[in-house]
């Protein structure tokens, strides 16, 4: 499990890795000959045979950007696990072939209701968009692309489970058994559950549907056991019997029907979310499929229980989500876990926050000259130049054209000098002097007047001198680069909001010392930088080290109101322990991805 940062290079699979055959199962999919030539689906919706889902969802190559180690006290060297903010389609494209143990997902189910929209983000909502066009055929497109790859980087041995409802579970079998393998299926899992209110024009909807599949017939798996209560204890003589609080019970094997309660709100795992899971329930599936070490991964972690449960077990994870509210509502989860465990207890790796194609420009502002190219040129689809041949002023290449990279501050600007020094370096190179080659690309933050003016006067030579450089001047932040990173699209994906680069809300909070030891605050005036962007969420940490913000139980994801008018909440009152003085802060995100943060000393009477 190698973690990607700015600075790394693409583990992009080979295209034999990529276009990996859809399952050949003539068998299940061919009409008796009586029927003469009837067209049947033996392929997933949405697959073509020479470019995949490629087609409907082309490969957007961007590097993540860590904003942040977490580190819980493992002294050791190690990999950390990955916590990650974006697209999970173009994620996982990153991820090496056969990478990955195990997979648990919970996919957006097909309901077609808002309360899908969980925490507000302009990337979810612009996701949930593009689910739900084209009705369930556009649904289940979505669905087969992430699938594909999921079962690309899953390794021989490993398996994925699907956790899905009645809206739709049937027809993702269907096409789970095409991309998977009809012979792949291993359970269809009933998980029970007493909750939720009953309807007099139908049986009571108390189940949801868990699908699991192997990546071949090697994979792995761990049989559990279960209680199974008894109505008296005669007749069992052969059997040892237990007892607890509902009467007498013995062991028997897992059967596919699990009845595990939901949450309820009063649960102290309840993170304030209508779709959260119970821990047994992951519990239950990581210990079946799953060894100590092994790598887990869920692309839609919502609140976090697959990491949380993977982080207790033993088991290295990736997770990943298209909602920066629900990255940091995971990252809080898994520091609370990780802070109550016991002295004994085995060392936890830390984990990264990352982020793909939506990046935080002030921390790209802060990186070193060499580390901020290599971003550059990454995400550009360039690579750095092999050999320090032509000196400090070429940076790279992408295809046959020469790249120059501009300074990392984001108030940077490129002057005349630095035009005139890569067009002299382009001279230099063999390229130029046996091909013929007269093109370079510039990429930075900003160009002065005399660095254009320049570079129009390089192209007036092509008319009088035979030794021109033409050279394009391309804002890092701009459309043109943007073009060249996700290329022409089609009418069902809309690329237009990867890679944007955005700014932290300032966060501005207002307190009132109570008695008691009570204090309210309030960061109601927090103004967002962003453009389009609202307050999503807000954080508190009543006891701040100064280095790494830790929230305070409950105070995560907190809302106000009801229904669709729920909202972050802005205003909150706290009980210190004592009288003293307390270092706060509060961090804030907006719905564009900012994150912003404040502190201050409170004295506590």
């Amino acid at each position: 499990m190698t973690p990607q940062n700015a600075s790394s290079a693409s583990p992009e699979p080979t295209d034999a890795e990529v276009f990996e055959q859809i399952p050949q199962q003539e068998q299940f999919y061919r009409a008796p000959a009586r029927f003469g030539n009837i067209p049947v689906e033996a392929e997933p919706k949405g697959w073509e045979r020479r470019q995949g889902f490629r087609r409907h969802y082309p490969l957007v190559n961007l590097p993540t950007q860590i904003v942040e180690r977490v580190r819980l006290g493992n002294a050791e060297p190690h990999e950390p696990n990955r916590l990650i903010w974006g697209d999970n389609l173009h994620i996982m494209r990153q991820i090496p072939t056969g990478s990955v143990d195990l997979i648990y997902i919970d996919p957006p189910f097909f309901s077609g209701r808002q309360y899908n929209v969980i925490w507000g983000d302009n990337n979810e909502l612009r996701s949930f968009n593009d689910i739900w066009e084209g009705g369930l055929d556009g649904y289940l497109i979505w669905l087969n692309a992430r699938l594909y790859e999921m079962k690309r980087i899953l390794k021989n041995t490993g398996s994925i489970y699907v956790h899905c409802d009645w809206h739709a579970s049937h027809y993702i079998k269907v096409e789970m058994d095409k991309i998977f393998g009809y012979g792949s299926f291993i359970n269809e899992i009933i998980w029970f559950y007493r909750t939720g209110g009953m309807s007099k024009r139908y049986h009571g909807r108390k189940h949801d549907v868990i699908f699991a599949y192997g990546k071949s017939q090697s994979y792995k798996f761990n049989s559990q056991k279960e209680k199974s209560y008894l109505s008296h204890r005669y007749g069992f003589s052969n059997v040892d019997i237990y007892e607890d609080e509902r009467g007498p019970y013995t062991m028997v094997g897992m059967r596919d029907v699990w009845d595990i309660a939901a949450l309820r709100g009063n649960q102290p795992e309840n993170i304030g979310y209508p779709t959260q899971k119970p821990e047994a329930l992951l519990e239950r599936i990581i210990k079946a499929s799953s060894d100590a070490g092994d790598v887990v991964a869920d692309f839609f972690i919502g609140g976090g229980t697959t990491a949380a449960v993977a982080q207790r077990l033993g088991r290295r994870f990736i997770a990943c989500d298209q909602s920066r509210v629900a990255v940091a509502v995971t990252a809080e989860r898994l520091k609370q876990q990780a802070a109550t465990r016991g002295l004994d207890a085995a060392p936890i790796p830390d984990f990264t926050v990352e982020q793909w194609g939506i990046y935080e420009a002030e921390r790209l502002s802060a990186m070193p000259a060499a580390q901020f190219q290599e971003f550059v040129l990454r995400a550009y689809g360039a690579t750095r130049t092999a050999t320090d041949d032509t000196g400090p002023h070429l940076h790279g290449w992408r295809n046959q054209f020469p790249i120059w990279v501009g300074a990392a501050g984001l108030e940077s600007q490129v002057t005349a000098d630095d035009v005139r020094d890569f067009a002299n370096a382009i001279r230099q190179t063999v390229q130029y002097q046996q091909a013929n080659l007269r093109d370079g690309i510039m990429l930075a933050w900003g160009f002065r007047a005399d660095a254009r003016a320049a570079a129009e006067r390089l192209r007036e030579l092509e008319q009088i001198d035979v030794n021109f450089v033409r050279l394009a001047q391309v804002n890092i932040d701009g459309p043109d680069f943007r073009e060249h990173i996700v290329g022409r699209s089609t009418d069902k994906a809309d690329y237009s909001d990867f890679l944007t680069f955005i700014q932290p809300p300032v966060v501005s909070v207002g307190y009132r010392v109570l008695g008691g030891g009570g204090v309210t605050f309030d960061a109601g005036d927090t103004a967002v930088i962003n453009s389009g962007a609202e307050i999503s969420n807000v954080q508190w940490d009543f006891n701040y080290n100064g280095r790494r913000f830790e929230a305070a139980p409950g105070h995560s994801f907190r809302r106000e109101g009801r229904g669709k008018s729920r909202k972050p909440a802005m205003r909150i009152t706290h009980k210190f322990a004592g009288a003293g003085r307390y270092n706060v802060a509060c961090r804030v995100q907006d719905s564009q991805g900012g994150e912003g943060l404040w502190q201050g000393t409170i004295e506590v009477r």
